[in-house]
């Protein structure tokens, strides 16, 4: 999850088994891998692995929900307070009336944006824990660290801009589906890059917004910081989206592997070597 547009709010401290094969090396930075021979047959996936409830991905696709709705709504009140602030002769000659009212609107917007943040942040490092867990079993060594840190990166200054997608990335290879062939395959993770890279950018661009809207003093950079905000709010909109679909193909790779094996169909998972 991102942070949110407010002046104060920082973000909380906001992938490929490789057990049963015998060879591995890296392609891109991603490690492509070849199928057992078939006179080797397979082994299966460790004991049984979990599947886990949809209970939190709902909980976790509401929550980000609400997130985005309270970035639209301010977004909606910054662009209000903007017009207002724009007038004939902007804050001179503006009536007071109306700009007391778009200021409290966009304030209120702010404190929505605050208060649905920290519940639904939990939700999603809560589901971010148990998708841990539940990765796990489906590709044990593949892990650098234990599953507290899927909790404890969150928390690491400056870490938490690296180390959970560190956490993210051991799990989506675990939950990435093995290749039936001998043919080398690069498993497609721009799902997880897309939602990392807008999160980061979404806190970093927030933080620094803060920062000048807070050190604004004069008409023009209050203009310009009202700007900044609801490009912000665009962005955290977009983090949260791409923050759904990321869990919702975690959940489904990870649940599909356990019940169908580390084969499967991999057709669905998988891009060939060497294609864009």
């Amino acid at each position: 999850m991102d942070g949110m547009s407010a002046p104060d709010v920082s973000c909380v401290g906001c992938a490929i088994s490789r057990a049963a094969l015998p060879c591995s090396s890296p392609v891109g930075g991603l490690l492509v891998m070849s199928a057992s021979r078939a006179s080797h047959p397979p082994p299966p996936l460790p004991g049984s692995p979990p599947v886990p409830s949809r209970g939190f991905l709902i909980a976790t696709l509401t929550g980000l929900a609400l997130v985005a709705l309270c970035d639209l709504f301010s977004i909606f009140a910054g662009v209000r307070y903007r017009l207002t602030v724009d007038g004939d002769a902007g804050f001179v000659t503006a009536p007071q009336r109306d700009l007391d009212a778009a200021a409290s609107l966009y304030e209120t917007a702010t404190r929505a944006q605050v208060m649905v943040f920290l519940p639904c942040a939990i939700v999603f490092v809560v589901w971010f824990f148990r998708m841990r867990r539940a990765t796990g079993p489906l590709a044990p060594d593949r892990f650098r660290h234990g599953p507290g840190w899927a909790v404890g990166a969150w928390f690491v200054p400056l870490g938490n801009l690296w180390m959970p997608y560190r956490v993210a990335f051991d799990m989506w290879g675990a939950a990435t589906l093995l290749p039936s062939g001998d043919e080398s395959h690069r498993p497609r993770i721009w799902p997880l890059n897309l939602w990392w890279g807008l999160f980061v950018f979404s806190v970093l661009f927030n933080r620094f917004t803060g920062t000048e809207f807070e050190d604004a003093r004069t008409l023009p950079e209050i203009q310009d910081g009202l700007v900044r905000y609801i490009a912000s709010d665009a962005l955290d909109i977009l983090a949260a989206a791409a923050a759904a679909y990321f869990a919702v193909q975690l959940t489904t790779m990870q649940r599909h592997k356990a019940e169908h094996g580390p084969f499967g169909t991999a057709t669905a998972e998988h891009t060939p070597a060497g294609s864009a």
